[in-house]
């Protein structure tokens, strides 16, 4: 597996752009930040019914989602050990940290586990507008992961001007109508193939 899997959030993790599609758009400069220190990340345009699973709303009843195998795709790479990222260029990142804090993601299939926030599963995260090319480099910085070793990277984005990201290494992976095992299995196996050497079958 490689050592670390990136994901765009809008048309990758959930169908829609956040920061066009979602009502109630305003969030002060340092909400987000509030939130972690107060874990109240309901103050904000968002809110989740009690304990909905992968299930959020704005003010107007507008949803949002992960895409239906988003959440064991993600406790597929944690109980592999693999980094997990988020790399999106919205405009909106507070609310798209929001989303993520509030969502809450099922239990493993068969497990009795708790749901969890969704935003536990992702050890680093670049939310900003701007090439995928700086979220990569900073990415490169938050994780310790080399340069050298950028090759040992996947990442899954719907826009093909992301494809940009492969200058560094990375395997770049189109996502057609959103992320599922099939795309995921398609991601992992082009990783595989360009890099024989790394390949460790171990899910």
């Amino acid at each position: 597996m490689p050592k670390l899997v990136a994901f765009d959030l809008d048309y990758t993790l959930w169908d829609l752009w956040i920061d066009t599609h979602v009502t109630g758009l305003f969030i002060p400069f340092g909400f987000f930040e509030r939130c972690l220190l107060t874990k109240k990340a309901t103050a904000g345009p968002l809110k989740r019914d009690k304990n909905t699973i992968n299930e959020i709303s704005d003010k107007y009843g507008e949803k949002i989602s992960f895409y239906k195998h988003v959440p064991q795709i993600l406790h597929r790479l944690r109980t592999a050990d693999v980094k997990i990222a988020a790399a999106s260029r919205t405009s909106a990142p507070a609310l798209a940290r929001q989303a993520l804090q509030l969502l809450l993601v099922p239990p493993k299939t068969g497990s009795d586990d708790r749901p969890e926030k969704a935003i536990d599963f992702f050890d680093v995260m670049e939310i900003y507008p701007g090439s995928k090319l700086t979220h990569f480099r900073k990415l490169h910085e938050k994780t310790g992961i080399p340069y050298s070793e950028m090759h040992n990277q996947l990442f899954f984005d719907d826009e093909h001007r992301n494809k940009e990201t492969e200058e560094l290494g990375v395997t770049f992976c189109l996502v057609r109508n959103g992320m599922d095992n099939q795309t995921f299995e398609k991601g992992l196996a082009e990783w595989r193939k360009r890099h024989p050497e790394e390949v460790n079958e171990d899910v």
